[in-house]
């Protein structure tokens, strides 16, 4: 029986054949945004501390709509003014609503690294990331086959964009290559069941190269969920429906941080 994951994957190389029909990877150069400088996104991530990825995020299959007063150019402001090391873009657009262009505008209103978060398969959405303002690229361990996540990885270095490839179980892990791979991430919600496990992401993130950036994903909600990342030596934390659900999304993120703060105030 076929997953809402395999659905999504499905639904993503059917889309991606009418692009690459429209839109060619010689045409994908001559986007204002392809030849831009990359910001370093895991430099972003390795600051002192836990660094924020902060999503924009209009919907989700689980949840339905998750922000309807959606403006991603006023996310994107509001959430570097709240003090986000890096912002995360949902591009996804049957499940998840998300666009392209969604990216461009939040590039055009920040100066801090951007993630496309997407159900990646192909080198052309490396590119095309890259031509729509991404500094890093998702890659989801889970729907690769045999070499496809080594020619992706390869994609992102000969497109100039970074990747962070994400995990979902202990299968997922031993499949990583360590020795390519420098920000490996762990999505606490399994897109099989849509269950969270905290405990689980991090077990599996402390078994990674010493050097290697981590970070968890989904499912984190407080500045206790960030006490406990930061006790448990993870660099950063990707959270997007907590801040997308809040009034003003920077102001979310610049409390969390402070709370963060006073958490470590009473530890020490």
């Amino acid at each position: 029986m076929a997953t809402i994951l395999d659905e999504i994957v499905e639904q993503t190389a059917r889309d991606l054949h009418k692009r690459k029909q429209k839109v060619s990877l010689r045409d994908l150069e001559s986007h204002e945004l392809f030849e831009q400088v990359p910001r370093n996104f895991k430099q972003a991530l390795a600051a002192p501390g836990i660094s924020i990825i902060a999503e924009i995020k209009k919907a989700s299959p689980s949840k339905g709509h998750i922000r309807r007063d959606f403006d991603p150019r006023r996310i994107a402001r509001q959430y570097q003014e709240g003090g986000a090391s890096a912002i995360s873009v949902l591009t996804d657009q049957p499940a998840f609503e998300g666009r392209l262009e969604y990216l461009e505008m939040t590039y055009k209103e920040t100066s801090i690294p951007l993630l496309r978060k997407d159900f990646i398969i192909d080198p052309y959405q490396v590119k095309e990331a890259k031509a729509y303002g991404a500094d890093a690229v998702l890659l989801i361990v889970a729907i690769t086959q045999g070499e496809q996540l080594d020619e992706l990885i390869h994609a992102a270095r000969e497109f100039g964009v970074q990747a962070l490839v994400e995990c979902y179980s202990e299968e997922d892990f031993n499949q990583v290559p360590f020795d390519l791979v420098d920000i490996l991430g762990v999505n606490n919600r399994d897109l099989r069941t849509f269950e969270v496990d905290l405990h689980r992401g991090v077990e599996l993130l402390q078994r990674a190269p010493e050097d290697t950036i981590t970070v968890s994903e989904s499912g984190l909600d407080s500045a206790d969920d960030l006490q406990f990342l930061a006790g448990e030596e993870i660099d950063a934390a990707l959270i997007g429906e907590h801040f997308m659900r809040q009034p003003d999304p920077g102001k979310a993120v610049k409390r969390m941080k402070m709370e963060l703060q006073e958490h470590h105030k009473l530890s020490t």
